[in-house]
């Protein structure tokens, strides 16, 4: 029986075992692949508060291992659900059942994949998911974000206040974006719409780095090569909640609905980082989100003792 079983081991589930263990709780977290999330695949990271730059595989390894030093039990295994029982949490795994008195769920969400060639071999390596998180690298050059809905146009507004030219790939010639988005985003002078067309294939060069996007117009097989470095994927995300659908509220896109308390409206389960409802989905809203989930866990697990 543990105090507190997290599921997930991102930013924000890392962070909860953090401050579940200097809490005093019995703690384990179970991830089905390897700790760090998103980040791991990112190679540096320049907007996490007090590290001006640190590859993202190095920082996962270094939040595991303060986790781990601080007695956090890890275990690789793939969560099939949450039962509820009467004093405690039964957590189903293809690997066997673990007992908990309190759950924190943060399996966060994934992003779409670019569906073309290079699309997933050059992740990372100028093309990203996080325009925030990576447009710096990008200052005074030309990129291409991908996507139609208010993400892909908040992210081409924010990138074109950096970068020389934004290009805005649509599969249709009607967005899902709000009218508004659409409007201010047609009023920059450096942000061009690039309308019927879908990604064709992702270009590299010698150092495995993008050096272009090749992109299909749908109705008439028309192609055009757009020469840029970085390509911005906005095609959305898919919350990995469904396994716990019996235990959180779910919205129409499968995101838990939680507020800045993280709680999930079952007793004793809480849900933290990117696969709850929230404005901001970066490292630092999800490891804020796994310092308050396990800090009301502790709380909780106290009055159960």
């Amino acid at each position: 029986m543990y105090d507190l079983i997290i599921i997930g081991g991102g930013p924000a589930g890392l962070t909860a075992a953090v401050y579940a263990r200097r809490a005093g709780l019995e703690t384990l977290v179970l991830e089905i692949t390897v700790c760090g999330g998103q980040i791991i695949n990112s190679q540096s990271v320049e907007n996490f508060p007090a590290i001006p730059s640190i590859e993202g595989w190095r920082l996962a390894s270094d939040w595991q291992k303060q986790a781990r030093d601080l007695g956090a039990r890890f275990k690789t295994a793939a969560v099939t659900g949450v039962e509820l029982l009467e004093d405690r949490k039964l957590v189903h795994t293809a690997k066997g059942d673990f007992e908990a008195r309190a759950v924190i769920v943060s399996t966060g969400a994934g992003h779409r994949q670019l569906d073309c060639p290079g699309g997933v071999e050059y992740a990372g390596r100028g093309v990203s998911t996080c325009a925030s998180c990576d447009g710096a690298f990008f200052k005074d050059r030309s990129v291409a974000v991908i996507g139609g809905g208010n993400t892909a146009l908040e992210d081409a507004m924010y990138l074109a206040g950096i970068c020389e030219r934004v290009y805005i790939v649509h599969r249709r010639e009607e967005f899902r974006a709000e009218r508004h988005l659409i409007d201010a985003a047609k009023n920059m002078a450096n942000v061009e719409f690039l309308t019927p067309f879908v990604p064709a294939e992702v270009l590299g060069d010698d150092s495995g780095r993008v050096r272009a996007l090749r992109i299909r117009r749908v109705d008439t097989g028309e192609e055009r090569t757009l020469e840029v470095p970085g390509v911005f994927n906005a095609t959305g995300m898919i919350p990995q909640n469904a396994p716990f659908a019996n235990i959180l509220k779910l919205d129409k896109y499968g995101y838990a609905v939680a507020g800045e308390d993280c709680e999930s409206g079952t007793p004793g389960v809480w849900v933290a980082g990117d696969g709850r409802t929230k404005e901001l989905r970066q490292l630092v809203t999800a490891a804020a989100d796994g310092a308050v989930a396990a800090t009301a866990a502790a709380k909780y697990v106290r009055l159960m003792k």
